[in-house]
């Protein structure tokens, strides 16, 4: 059993045992240090070090980190309490988008959701009455202490990071025992949530689903978590959890990642691509497949053929073949959260004087751009175009949600900048470096220099320094 740091990590070993808790250096500033992406996460799963959880416990093992410092937990409470929902409502909160009334009866989920928008004295009612758990769907878009951690998350871990707040009135539960196709850490915000572990059916789950009482055995983990502590389970890790009967409800909020988010999603993004760049130099991937292949219902036979063709491209691989992502790093950029920066936007406006070809420049947002090569949409002839995209513009009312942002014609918006595919390696460069001089930037003339910074320096993504 791992006890390091004053700590002790939950493992498959201890089987119903709840964790010691830990102590915590009274100097440890937590989340309270949200400047960095790095400081957030390490403040998040702290006093474990980084390279031992992703070694020890990222998609292997829970990790229960018990806390008795009292900052902590007053901090924690701060992310959201159940108070808050009565100014939240006011906002035009709807049943089923925003808040689902819940609760687990017999091993199923009962719903509890009116039509329309939510009533406070409504969902008072349901949960003092009913012991029915609010859950409320995505709650950064409205609480900007989720939004400064989350936003740093996702930088941290290049992909989505959503979130849900649990709030179960006391001798209730809101869920059946399910998994879920996300990474989760539990933060405990108010009251005491009695959890219960089980081993997973499927591990690394892609789906997420409920299991019978009957199906999942005995806990492998039984504990009560309390304000500031927090747990981190894989996706598959099955699970329950209910408040305890007594006075006080629970809240708590699930902060999750990593959703659709594997190999195998990666693989169907950069694969396609691969294929259709290799059949425009290799003409056996230009051949047609042999005469009824398609009507056959054994295809086998080709088996061997299709293994050749895979070889081959791993083979290009290999011998450094860059590999293009077609939908996930347009798709994160797009639906991310924008940066938190307070109550000043002057961070959005382009920053120092207007480049000129003997201006130092620097990378602004790193942490919020991707670049892709794709063909270009807007031309008939679809050639090949660099496109920069940026977050610095999202819309944090609808992130998580599904509702992307449109424009006037009801088309997905993006936000973003083309260039010329000999613009790749200048903006490599600009991305590279700390600083570079605008007239070293690998492009033929002064003028192409220009015009790419001064197009960057438009958007915000760069600065004269």
């Amino acid at each position: 059993m791992p006890k390091k740091g004053g700590r002790r990590a939950a493992t498959e070993k201890e089987q119903c045992l709840p964790c010691k808790q830990a102590k915590v250096e009274a100097t440890c500033p937590w989340l309270m240090k949200c400047d960095h992406p790095e400081s957030v996460f390490e403040s998040l799963i702290s006093p474990v070090k980084q390279d031992e959880f992703f070694r020890e416990y990222w998609e292997q093992k829970p990790l229960l980190l018990q806390r008795e410092e009292p900052s902590v937990a007053l901090y924690y409470q701060s992310l959201f309490h159940l108070t808050d929902l009565k100014n939240m409502v006011k906002e035009g909160l709807y049943y089923g988008r925003d808040i689902n009334v819940c609760r687990s009866m017999n091993g199923k989920k009962k719903i509890f959701n009116k039509d329309g928008k939510v009533s406070y004295e409504q969902l008072k009612k349901d949960f003092d009455q009913k012991k029915a758990t609010i859950q409320f769907h995505q709650p950064q878009r409205f609480k900007d202490e989720l939004w400064r951690i989350q936003e740093k998350l996702e930088c941290y871990f290049g992909s989505l990071v959503g979130s849900n707040v649990y709030i179960t009135p006391p001798g209730s539960q809101g869920l059946p025992p399910h998994y879920d196709d996300v990474e989760v850490f539990i933060l405990q915000l108010e009251g005491k949530k009695h959890w219960r572990l089980y081993k997973p059916t499927v591990h690394l789950a892609q789906e997420y689903n409920t299991e019978p009482e009957e199906k999942i055995g005995t806990p492998t983990h039984d504990f009560i978590l309390k304000p500031g502590d927090l747990l981190y389970f894989p996706r598959g890790t099955i699970h329950q959890a209910d408040t305890p009967p007594g006075i006080s409800h629970s809240t708590h909020v699930t902060i999750s990642t990593y959703q659709n988010n594997s190999w195998r999603d990666f693989l169907l993004d950069v694969v396609p691509g691969l294929v259709l760049d290799t059949a425009k130099e290799d003409v056996d991937f230009r051949k047609s497949i042999p005469r009824q292949l398609l009507m056959k219902a054994d295809l086998s036979d080709s088996s061997k053929q299709l293994s050749g063709f895979l070889r081959c491209l791993a083979d290009r691989l290999e011998n450094g073949r860059e590999l293009r992502s077609s939908d996930m790093k347009k798709d994160f950029i797009m639906n991310r959260l924008p940066p938190f920066l307070g109550t000043s936007f002057d961070s959005l406006a382009p920053g120092g004087a207007l480049p000129k070809i003997d201006s130092t420049i620097r990378l602004r947002f790193k942490d919020y751009t991707v670049i892709t090569v794709e063909p270009d949409l807007l031309e008939e002839s679809r050639k090949e175009m660099v496109f920069v995209y940026y977050s610095l513009k999202n819309k944090r009312e609808v992130h998580m949600m599904g509702d992307e942002d449109m424009n006037e014609d009801g088309i997905a918006e993006t936000h973003g900048l083309r260039f010329p595919l000999s613009h790749m390696d200048a903006l490599k460069q600009i991305w590279s470096g700390n600083t570079v001089r605008v007239k070293e930037l690998n492009l033929t003339s002064d003028a192409e220099k220009e015009n790419l910074v001064v197009s960057l320096w438009s958007e915000s993504l760069i600065e004269v320094v």
